[in-house]
């Protein structure tokens, strides 16, 4: 029942385009104890279906530059290809390590984040 409302709830995030995906992945190692490399694989293929079904609204509603899609998909084919295929040889300590600082990175630059007018964004 718990992967079910852990699924419920990175759904919901996912829709919203907020990275359900990021705190699936971080609920089921930490959380769940699913070993790092499993818990991507599992990742890859929730991403999937939530990202076909939030898509439409998306594209509806006027979200999707379809400019930037034109060179960042094929890019992102082809490194993601490449990422998967280093990790699947890397240590997952390492694995875990880098995905850490990633998130580190990325709540800190949330923090500091500013708004269109340059101003910063409360952070409560």
């Amino acid at each position: 029942m718990i992967p079910f409302i852990i699924g419920l709830g990175t759904g919901v995030l996912s829709g919203f385009g907020v990275g359900g995906g990021t705190l699936l992945l971080i609920v089921m190692t930490n959380f769940l104890g699913i070993e790092q490399l499993i818990a991507q694989g599992i990742n890859l293929l929730y991403f999937i279906p939530a990202a076909a079904t939030s898509l439409p609204s998306h594209v509806k509603n006027g979200f999707v530059d379809r400019q930037v899609l034109k060179w960042a998909v094929p890019a992102g084919l082809l490194t993601s290809a490449l990422a998967a295929w280093l990790a699947t040889g890397m240590e997952v300590e390492l694995l875990r390590k880098i995905f850490g600082v990633f998130l580190l990175v990325v709540g800190v630059s949330e923090l500091l984040k500013k708004d269109e007018k340059g101003e910063e964004e409360p952070t409560a």
